[in-house]
């Protein structure tokens, strides 16, 4: 906005404009450890506000346990037979939990009130806890009205029976779909006569199929739990497993205390991986955890590529060195294409790499180190690298 006074233009700036304004956020004191006492008392809380106190405690111990049901937080793997009789779930489990297993329903009351356009405005979380759906339902008009079980199944049997081929249908469940439930599921639809069933983790793990399949045989992790507690080296990279997946910090606590390394690469210091401290340990809580990463490479966004070229890089170098970097026993008789990559890592700008990657020559050189060191090095990734465009 402009001002004129005697012949002199005075500019008023706006009001500055932070991320409140626009989603509500507020910047707070970064995070610098994770889990511990505030992992617990959310747990309880969260179980006890929306279950009854009988099947919150029953439930508590049946969660990723023999006998029991998986959890539908997110797919991390139980141990064989070292599973915690406390507790073998997070606090993100324990919030799944108490969403599908809440007291409170909906049913034709709520939709009724709630046509589909009032539904849309509505938050995730305040649709989530406003019950579990306790009738079928089907939309006519713009609001969802009850239909009895023989209606509902026999207007899905109507719409399949009438297809030409089963593969005409799609089957799309959600991730948050139990073990269990998705088991009898793809039973049904491969009965029907089809396996097109999609579900929302393709979109997740979509492109690591592919590039997995085509570069080592096989489209899904080649690693045990075991193999994470026992290996020398791990890279963590674009994964937060304190937000998304925090029993991995376990696993990840158990590599350290074996003598392993963890090197974390990702655009912000995820807190569950600089400090873990595990709620399940009192002598852990009092001493305030453990320190995960050893090495912390803060990466640009979508400047992963160009890191991972730049470690080639310089393990190629040493290999010219000291020609025992690379094992070609094995890249001769298991992999195809090493010339090619040799030829490419030759004629790349290392210092633009390093300019592309936003990290510090020294901190890759450190990282390069430790993978040519080490022998048993596991490398795990999450969607914070498959989901660019390249």
């Amino acid at each position: 906005m402009e001002k004129k006074n005697h012949n002199i233009v005075i500019i008023e700036q706006p009001e500055a404009l932070t991320p409140e304004h626009f989603t509500g956020l507020k910047i707070g004191r970064k995070a610098t450890r994770a889990v511990g006492i505030p992992a617990i008392s959310s747990s309880v809380l969260q179980m006890f506000k929306y279950m009854k106190t009988g099947d919150a405690v029953k439930t508590m111990f049946k969660i990723n346990q023999k006998g029991g049901f998986d959890c539908p937080g997110c797919a991390w793997p139980d141990p064989d037979d070292d599973r915690s009789k406390w507790g073998e779930y997070c606090e993100n489990g324990i919030k799944a939990i108490a969403e599908e297993a809440q007291n409170k329903t909906i049913g034709r009351d709520f939709f009724q009130k709630n046509s589909i356009e009032t539904l849309s405005k509505l938050t995730d979380f305040e649709l989530g806890k406003s019950g579990r759906l306790s009738e079928p339902l089907i939309l006519r008009g713009q609001n969802y009205e009850p239909i009895s079980w023989d209606d509902a199944f026999k207007f899905i049997a109507q719409e399949l029976n009438a297809l030409d081929s089963p593969d005409e249908a799609a089957f799309y469940t959600s991730g948050r779909a139990s073990n269990e439930a998705a088991f009898l599921y793809q039973l049904f639809v491969r009965q029907f006569g089809t396996n097109n069933m999609p579900d929302c983790s393709n979109m997740c793990h979509e492109s690591s199929g592919k590039g997995l399949s085509d570069t080592i045989g096989i489209g899904k992790g080649t690693v045990t739990l075991d193999d994470l507690h026992e290996a020398e080296l791990i890279l963590v990279i674009g994964q937060n497993p304190g937000t998304n997946h925090p029993r991995m910090l376990s696993a990840l606590e158990k590599c350290k205390e074996n003598g392993g390394k963890i090197i974390a690469i990702n655009p912000l210091p995820e807190a569950g991986l600089m400090h873990f401290i595990n709620p399940q340990n009192p002598m852990k809580i009092l001493r305030g955890g453990t320190p995960l990463c050893d090495l912390f490479l803060q990466v640009r966004i979508n400047g992963d590529v160009a890191l991972l070229k730049a470690i080639l890089f310089l393990l190629l170098e040493k290999e010219k060195s000291n020609g025992t970097t690379f094992d070609w026993a094995f890249i001769k008789s298991k992999t195809e294409g090493i010339d090619e990559l040799i030829n490419h890592l030759q004629n790349v700008d290392y210092q633009q790499l390093i300019k592309e990657s936003g990290v510090t020559e020294n901190l890759i050189r450190q990282a390069a180190d430790w993978i040519a060191e080490k022998k048993k090095i596991i490398v795990c990734w999450a969607m914070g690298l498959t989901q660019h465009k390249n």
